[in-house]
């Protein structure tokens, strides 16, 4: 395969359906009941959201990844083609997605009418936005040129709109915005992977944009590094590590996390720490806690206070310096059997707790509750989507399935029409034109970003054609 060849938007259309009795609105309902098998159910006509996926994961026990990555270490993976039993069945437009698992963080952003305390709610949606990656091991779909997804929440009160605005680099643009007016949240990522030798690491290119509308602030930030350990050999485990700036362009206030490395024996395992401080440079709240867990606030004094007790009694006598990353191979890289919880430090106010995961989890790639519902498609949605929506490629929906060879037959399809678009765009001199999104730059950055263009909830009948 020649991953430098991109997809061909075939030329068919379609119209808006108003026959399907099923609203989209219906079709969104959260608090869902469902049969044995984990479909939802349908009362008094209205569509409620799963619980768990049709089919529990596809083994991968009889797949060697050795046998592909041994010649890639140290390079990008972006053009590699991987099998399609080490995906999990989402797009990555819908893994982006899952930065609004916790918007309700957002909205009390939004209600507050200090800016330190806006910021702190800001940080831990930040944060927030990388804990469902928690065990999340599987590689989600190259999104298609021109691909799209759309999620609708009217019970957290906004919509989104995604697009695959580049194939080669693969760059995702999305657009989310509150049904109130009270926020926006953009950005575009560039996921560059690179296989290590034992480990792969992520690094999301790109800057995340909030703007609370109210309050007339803007907030950028760029994610923390992503690493998986014992790709070859070994239970799969993952860190995120480095730092995160966050800055509100309206006031000064900044906020800086440090998601830490592992360290020797896991003593940092999934931790975080950090602070906020104002447009003079004082420090006005200690952040910590865990990205998979609780993130707390305390006053600087109080937690100086108790440091300077940790080292007096000695709790603090046995901590190693040394860090890895992923390019420090040397080290064994088993999982750190020390995984404590978060010491509550005297003073501390709880600002954010991950939401459990559903029981049966690991037999549903380890997707929260919110991660199952992605790519759910009930009777009558299709007519309600744009014909480019992820919901719709038969590859994701075979492997959602649980029909492995199916998927891989379709995604070897899909491929071969892109390269065969690729060609014939490259023969007539054509360039690809995205439909929603606009290379611009960030107004509060002055960076180059991929901007909303609008339109896409008015036009997404007509003027998307189906590419599957």
């Amino acid at each position: 395969m020649n991953s430098e060849e991109e997809f061909f938007d075939a030329e068919t259309g379609l119209e808006s359906d108003d026959s399907c009795e099923v609203s989209f609105k219906d079709a969104l309902v959260f608090d869902s009941k469902q049969a044995a098998d984990g479909s939802s159910t349908q009362e008094n006509g209205v569509w409620e959201r799963r619980k768990a996926l049709p089919a529990e994961t596809i083994s991968r026990n009889n797949f060697s990844v050795w046998s592909i990555l041994k010649k890639c270490i140290g390079m990008e993976l972006s053009k590699i083609a991987m099998p399609v039993v080490f995906n999990e069945p989402l797009s990555f437009l819908q893994r982006i997605s899952e930065y609004m698992e916790h918007t309700h963080l957002v909205h009390k952003a939004c209600s507050l009418s200090d800016s330190i305390d806006r910021m702190q709610a800001v940080a831990v949606f930040a944060v927030s936005a990388v804990a469902s990656q928690w065990e999340r091991t599987g590689k989600p779909f190259n999104p298609l040129l021109g691909e799209t997804y759309e999620l609708i929440r009217e019970d957290e009160g906004y919509r989104l709109i995604s697009e695959q605005v580049s194939h080669h680099p693969p760059i995702s643009a999305f657009h989310a915005q509150s049904l109130k007016q009270e926020f926006e949240f953009h950005g575009s990522i560039y996921p560059k992977l690179k296989f290590w030798g034992k480990s792969v690491e992520a690094e999301p290119k790109g800057t995340m944009t909030l703007e609370l509308l109210k309050h007339k602030e803007a907030y950028t930030w760029t994610n923390p590094m992503c690493c998986v350990h014992n790709i070859i050999l070994g239970k799969l485990w993952i860190e995120q590590y480095g730092t995160v700036e966050i800055v509100n362009h309206s006031t000064g206030d900044k906020c800086i996390l440090n998601f830490k490395p592992c360290g020797m024996f896991g003593k940092d395992l999934h931790k975080v720490e950090g602070y906020i401080q104002d447009k003079g440079k004082k420090k006005r709240r200690v952040i910590y806690g865990k990205w998979t867990e609780c993130m707390y606030s305390i006053d600087p004094k109080l937690y100086e206070t108790f440091k300077k007790s940790e080292k007096k009694t000695g709790s603090d006598s046995k901590k190693l310096k040394q860090e890895r990353s992923c390019e420090g191979e040397e080290e064994d890289d088993e999982l750190p059997e020390v995984q404590e919880t978060v010491t509550v430090i005297p003073g501390s106010a709880l600002l954010w707790r991950i939401t459990p995961r559903p029981a049966n989890s690991a037999q549903m790639y380890n997707f929260t509750s919110f991660a199952v519902t992605l790519n759910e498609l009930e009777p009558c949605m299709e007519r309600l989507l744009a014909p480019t929506d992820c919901r719709l490629r038969p590859d994701i929906r075979a492997m959602e399935n649980g029909d492995i060879d199916l998927a891989s037959a379709e995604k070897e399809r899909l491929e071969e029409k892109q390269r065969a678009a690729r060609r014939e765009r490259s023969k007539d001199e054509e360039e690809w034109s995205t439909r929603w999104f606009h290379l611009g730059t960030n107004p509060f950055t002055g960076a180059e970003d991929w901007l909303y263009a609008g339109g896409y909830f008015d036009r997404k009948y007509t003027d998307c054609p189906s590419i599957y």
